[in-house]
């Protein structure tokens, strides 16, 4: 189990499949989610993709007769991942606000 920081862009990566979704709803989504701060290129999206199904926090499904879009799924791994990242900025947050109100 990596209890190693996401980058931004892989945290709304798997926030963006908390619901299964192809590639480029996946850019939408991270764009909208991040107020336009974090913009995906395709293969930049494509590239984490295939680590993260690689890590196992994502998996494809299977895809539908004729079409050639390919769907992703967060899987019970990657959930926990996201829920240890979403753990770990409350806790970055609760302290910079505790040393901040100090002042």
């Amino acid at each position: 189990m990596e209890n190693l920081a996401l980058t931004e862009s892989t945290y709304y990566i798997l926030l963006s499949l908390y619901h299964p979704q192809h590639g480029y709803g996946i850019m939408q989504q991270t764009e909208q989610l991040s107020g336009g701060r974090v913009r995906l290129a395709a293969g930049t999206l494509y590239g984490a993709l295939n680590a993260l199904c690689e890590k196992g926090w994502i998996s494809p499904l299977p895809m539908e007769s004729g079409s050639r879009k390919k769907e992703y799924q967060l899987t019970p791994s990657g959930f926990e991942a996201l829920k240890r990242e979403l753990t770990r900025l409350e806790e970055l947050v609760t302290n910079g606000r505790n040393i901040l109100q100090e002042e």
